[in-house]
């Protein structure tokens, strides 16, 4: 999961070379920020050693990743990011998510009794 969210961070930072420079300061670095967010959140939250800390952080992280997916929207509809740049992203992004979301409930309490 960690590496699939480098490979994403990085194809958003790919993606969005193609924005225009008016942007780099905008949805630009808004886009790349929270990209590389998702990973380096998970990896902060695996170092604090208790799971309630890192389900928090997994959570952080599933929040940056729906960010990016907002965001590429919005580039979208700009014209800053085609369609296959979108999907794309997309799929990256509902990969990652479900990951996140597995890895999460596997470390949550179970049903209470």
């Amino acid at each position: 999961m960690y590496s699939l969210a480098l490979d994403f961070a990085a194809e958003v930072c790919r993606l969005s070379e193609r924005f225009p420079d008016h942007e780099r300061f905008g949805l630009t670095n808004q886009m790349r920020r929270a990209a590389v967010s998702v990973s380096l959140n998970i990896a902060e939250g695996r170092g604090r050693g208790t799971d309630r800390e890192f389900i928090r952080f997994l959570m952080i992280s599933r929040g940056s990743l729906f960010e990016v997916v907002s965001a590429s929207q919005i580039a979208h509809r700009l014209n800053y990011l085609d369609t296959d740049g979108l999907n794309i992203l997309r799929q990256q992004a509902r990969t990652l998510s479900a990951k996140l979301m597995t890895l999460i409930k596997r470390l949550g309490p179970g049903p209470s009794s």
